[in-house]
């Protein structure tokens, strides 16, 4: 039961709700109107819009105008029933009609002179004369007020555009690094792996931050610096945020590129900023990711020593070094393009530890993609240890999005699972495109499978290629088909044997096209690309060549060049003449090579290109049981 007291108190409430954060006053309800001078133009608009509105819907319609002296004579004729007077307009309503008439007089004479003058009694009509001096001191008022209200706002609104646009500029030299508060980094260092030594290296920075004094009683010094270098895909900046979760310390992340802007100065000026924003905070950790879009080396640039760029990197080189024991501020940066940097960034006292990352080994590509596989539902039967001998050359990178594609690979065919061959459709499909149907003629078809054919037979019957993994002349990327040789194990050296074989297997689609057409045909480019590649670096870089073991390469940067076009080093003609009948000596040889290998066996040659005609793709073991008939 419920009490009356209560019953009474709860309908109250219930009549009344109170809405959350507003406060009644039953005696004076005060509202407050706030102006916002930013949107003052956006509401002069509207407020102007709904006045043009209101002055349509409000006007009176128009009436039928007639003469004075019509009017006169009806007013006469006692046809009118009243007369409203608005200064110089008469309004007469008649008293037989509905719509009323209108009139004009002259402005100094008065309704009451006109009846005198012309003998019309006014008791015949009724007449209202309304005052319109008011009216007229309003409109004078407005005529005046508005022009000047109108002048300020325009006035106002340029000003706040101006100020704005001052403070856009001022805050420039503002840092705009993102900012990861204790408990904000989720990552830790075991969701990282394949990279255990850099690891142990990190994990000293964390015991850095977390117990500097155990540091310091013995004298050791906070080290400043800490460079990432590694291709890229291989977990540098996820390094970067494992370290910010496993300190729990403030993590200031900006790339490179951030610093740079149109304004002379305003890089330095962000340095500056971010620095001591972090000094401030400490201890803490600044991420500078890409740092080589403004620590490149000094001195090379077209505008000489004054540029942007060049001035931030100054102003970085001077914060790092300005450090003091007590600061416990330490800067992370990462770059794929260690050998640009400026020699100034990588000395001891600035970058005191260089970190290298290298693509994972077989038991890091293992960890890898136990961590990636968690969450996705996998066959019984998907052998991780061949997935992990099949992807040698992967990075993190590309073993999360292989498992990715092959999940979406099979939602997309409506199963519950992922299998093996999703996963191998996945890899090929990471490192060279997906599959594209071209339409080809038999002839065409004919020629791709022959020469991937000679390919496939170049490598299976050389002693130090890599074993055949698939063949197929389903067009992938920019070629027609493909024959894929993935390494079986993880390789550091290359021996002379080797890099021969693989110029053999590369010459074999051109040497398959020799021996069953007589003809050569362009699908061979890429191929003779890449075997100028091998044999130059056989003659100008491993002195694998009657020239010996001299380095004839140019010292140049080498990323500004392709690899088979090098700038002609500094060697005399004859030298260089020397290199180049090398570099063609060791591909004829192979070549020849190549030509012996398919001659002998043709039967096979073309037992392999009917069966590419027929299926399309061959398997590893598809290929080899071919091979063995």
């Amino acid at each position: 039961m419920v009490s009356k007291e209560k019953q009474t108190t709860i309908n109250e409430k219930t009549k009344n709700p109170q809405k959350p954060g507003i406060k009644k006053d039953n005696k004076l309800k005060v509202y407050k109107f706030e102006l916002n001078l930013k949107n003052i133009g956006k509401w002069f608009l509207i407020g102007l819009g709904i006045l043009l509105l209101l002055s349509f819907f409000f006007t009176p319609l128009p009436q039928k105008e007639i003469p004075i002296s019509q009017l006169l004579q009806d007013v006469k004729d006692n046809k009118v029933e009243q007369i409203m007077v608005e200064g110089d307009v008469l309004q007469a309503k008649y008293k037989n009609e509905i719509e009323a008439k209108i009139s004009r007089k002259e402005t100094l004479d008065t309704i009451f002179a006109i009846f005198a003058t012309t003998a019309i009694n006014p008791d015949n009509v009724t007449i209202d004369i309304k005052d319109q001096s008011a009216l007229k001191t309003w409109s004078s008022l407005l005529e005046i007020i508005f022009p000047v209200i109108l002048t300020a706002i325009i006035f106002l609104f340029i000003f706040r555009q101006m100020r704005g646009a001052q403070d856009s500029v001022f805050s420039f030299g503002r840092s705009k690094a993102k900012i990861f508060m204790k408990g904000k980094q989720d990552v830790r260092f075991a969701d990282v792996c394949g990279v255990d030594e850099v690891k142990h290296e990190l994990e000293e920075i964390v015991d850095f931050l977390k117990h500097p004094k155990k540091y310091q009683k013995l004298g050791a010094k906070t080290p400043k610096g800490v460079l990432l270098v590694g291709p890229a895909g291989t977990g540098k900046t996820l390094l970067a945020r494992a370290v910010a979760g496993e300190a729990g310390a403030p993590f200031f992340s900006m790339a490179g590129s951030e610093f740079m802007e149109m304004l002379v100065g305003v890089g330095a000026s962000r340095v500056r900023d971010l620095f001591d924003t972090a000094k401030k905070m400490a201890p803490s950790i600044i991420f500078i990711d890409e740092i080589d879009a403004i620590g490149r080396q000094r001195g090379t640039s077209i505008s000489g020593g004054h540029d942007e760029r060049e001035q931030t990197l100054n102003q970085i080189l001077v914060e790092m070094d300005g450090f003091t024991q007590r600061d416990n501020v330490i800067v992370l940066a990462a770059t794929n393009r260690g050998d640009l940097l400026d020699p100034a960034l990588l000395r001891p006292g600035r970058f005191d530890r260089r970190v290298v990352l290298h693509f994972p080994d077989i038991e890091g590509r293992k960890h890898i993609l136990k961590i990636h596989a968690k969450d996705k539902p996998f066959e019984k039967d998907v052998d991780w240890e061949k997935v992990a001998r099949r992807t040698v050359g992967f990075s993190g990178a590309d073993l999360e999005n292989m498992l990715n594609e092959a999940a979406i690979k099979a939602a997309r065919e409506n199963k519950e699972k992922i299998s093996y061959f999703d996963i191998e459709e996945a890899a090929t499909k990471v490192k060279m495109g997906p599959e594209k149907k071209r339409i080809q003629s038999d002839e065409d078809k004919q020629i791709t499978a022959y020469h991937e054919a000679g390919h496939a037979l170049c490598a299976y019957f050389s002693k130090h290629a890599d074993p055949v993994h698939r063949i197929s002349i389903v067009s992938r990327g920019q070629a027609l088909g493909y024959t894929y040789t993935p390494p079986e194990k993880d390789k550091y050296h290359e021996t002379r044997s080797e890099l021969n074989d693989m110029v053999v297997m590369a010459l074999g689609g051109r040497a398959a096209e020799q021996v069953k057409f007589k003809e050569m045909t362009g699908g061979a480019a890429s191929d003779i690309e890449q075997v100028t590649l091998i044999a130059r670096r056989m003659v100008i870089d491993y002195g694998m060549s009657a020239l010996g073991p001299i380095n004839l390469s140019p010292q140049v940067d080498r990323a500004k060049y392709s690899a088979a076009y090098y700038p002609p080093a500094e060697i005399s003609e004859k030298m260089q003449a020397q290199v180049d009948e090398e570099i063609k000596k060791i591909v004829d040889i192979n070549y020849d090579k190549a030509l012996a290998i398919l001659s002998k066996h043709k039967a096979k040659l073309d037992l392999i290109a009917q069966e590419l005609i027929k299926q399309e793709t061959l398997e590893r073991e598809e290929f080899e049981k071919l091979m063995k008939k």
